[in-house]
């Protein structure tokens, strides 16, 4: 009479030991060969995909690939409802493990090479907000897996838990909705990046250069020295210019001559600043035109675009420019205009009330 354990023989049992080991030893091979090919080509090209698929690949654990043999060999013994239910419920719980193991693999992954991307620009805020967002996002996953594995394996409701969850996260977010404001709001800088460590902007009235970004405030140096402190929420609400990212810069003055200037002289003033302006390297001339008939002058508007950001760079050819004009008029005896005003008064002689010929008073 064979010999039997558990309802099955001892050639059973060994066959599907056999089979078990087969498919164990099989997977091990095929993720060697899978980490060495994808690891080749990997580095031959930038693509993440296959950095993130070799990630999971390196990332997949034995005592999974031994559930997946123990699974497969399975099906050619019998084994009691005692031994059944437990059995399932350890293969479904390494299955989960590992489902965990791959997303914490692909969030580690992520995080570094978004750190490496950011590079030595990667201030406080680049480190600890993803990092952060990283251990937020394994928390998250592995709650859900828990609460996946409560309710399908475990059999257990688990919907007061998650009622008591919901009520407990509304009241912590009420509680520090400020500070979670801030938070969230570091992340959006984090991602979307507005500016950078460094980038020279300007908020309502304030112009500086970003120093820091922190999960709660971002610190700027003003233009006058001062270090200025101001929450991340309250930073994303207005409206932020970014002076570092600008390629170009638009310029638009006025000059006034005064109304003793000939028409031929003032016909020919909107050329010579066309001359003056396109004579200096990194600017386009737009336009000069004879704009309007002002208080005590003649007013001209010229338009010229700066073909750098470089703020020295277009301060120097501003000077240039005006010094450049201050010759010009002066040669061409064209007197600049200030403000003045012309007052006329009446003044009554004798008995009789006579008007007097206006006389001009200027100052």
């Amino acid at each position: 009479m064979p010999v039997e354990y558990f309802g099955n023989s001892l050639r059973a049992w060994t066959t599907a030991l056999i089979i078990a080991a087969a498919v164990f030893l099989t997977l091990l091979g095929i993720r060697a060969l899978l980490v060495s090919r994808i690891g080749a080509l990997a580095k031959r090209t930038d693509s993440q995909v296959d950095d993130a698929f070799l990630a999971l690949i390196g990332n997949t654990r034995w005592y999974f690939m031994a559930a997946i043999a123990i699974a497969v060999a399975r099906r050619d013994v019998l084994l009691p409802a005692t031994l059944t239910g437990p059995l399932d419920a350890a293969l479904q719980l390494l299955g989960l493990l590992q489902v965990g193991v791959w997303f914490s693999a692909l969030v580690a992954f992520y995080t570094k090479r978004h750190l490496t991307q950011r590079g030595a620009s990667a201030d406080r805020l680049g480190i600890a907000a993803v990092r952060a967002m990283a251990v937020a996002a394994r928390v998250a996953a592995w709650a859900v897996l828990v609460l996946v594995a409560l309710q399908f394996v475990f059999d257990k409701n688990i919907t007061a838990l998650i009622t008591v969850g919901g009520v407990g996260g509304i009241a912590l977010a009420l509680a520090v909705q400020n500070i979670l404001g801030d938070v969230l709001a570091a992340f959006a800088i984090v991602f979307d990046k507005p500016f950078d460590v460094g980038d020279s902007i300007g908020v309502d009235t304030l112009s500086g250069t970003v120093e820091q970004i922190g999960l709660k405030t971002t610190r700027i140096r003003s233009l006058n020295g001062e270090q200025v402190i101001i929450a991340n929420s309250d930073l994303l609400k207005s409206r932020i210019r970014n002076f570092s990212r600008q390629t170009q810069r638009r310029v638009v003055f006025t000059l006034g001559v005064t109304y003793d200037t000939a028409p031929s002289v003032a016909e020919r003033i909107p050329a010579m600043i066309r001359e003056i302006i396109e004579g200096q390297k990194d600017v386009r001339f737009d336009r000069c035109h004879f704009a309007a008939y002002a208080e005590s002058w003649l007013s001209f508007e010229a338009v010229y675009t700066v073909l750098t950001a470089d703020y020295t760079r277009y301060m120097d050819l501003q000077q240039a420019i005006y010094l450049d004009i201050l010759r010009r008029f002066a040669a061409e005896g064209i007197q600049f205009a200030f403000p003045s005003r012309t007052i006329y008064t009446a003044a009554s002689t004798g008995s009789g009330s006579s008007l007097r010929p206006p006389q001009p008073t200027a100052r």
